[in-house]
């Protein structure tokens, strides 16, 4: 599937690195190639960080930006950050 404007939430700050989420019914391996985020290049920058919830699996991961050319866009592999319920 392609990226989704709807689910993206960008982050309002001017300055800094600012962390983004952006929620999807994509797996992780299809937001993580390379290009996925192109439709953002003119928001997102090389430091950021894009919170992806994939709410199929459910998965919540940290996906760094690591390049960004103005045109074409890649995030690092991410952080999964693990989620356990044990009640």
């Amino acid at each position: 599937m392609a990226f989704s404007r709807d689910g993206f939430s960008p982050d309002g700050r001017a300055v800094g690195p600012r962390i983004h989420s952006y929620t999807t019914t994509d797996a992780k391996a299809t937001v993580d190639t390379t290009g996925y985020f192109n439709a953002i290049a003119s928001i997102v920058e090389v430091g950021d960080l894009i919170y992806v919830v994939d709410s199929v699996t459910p998965t919540f991961t940290l996906m760094p930006v690591l390049s960004n050319t103005g045109t074409i866009v890649d995030v690092g592999d991410g952080l999964v950050i693990g989620v356990t319920d044990t009640d």
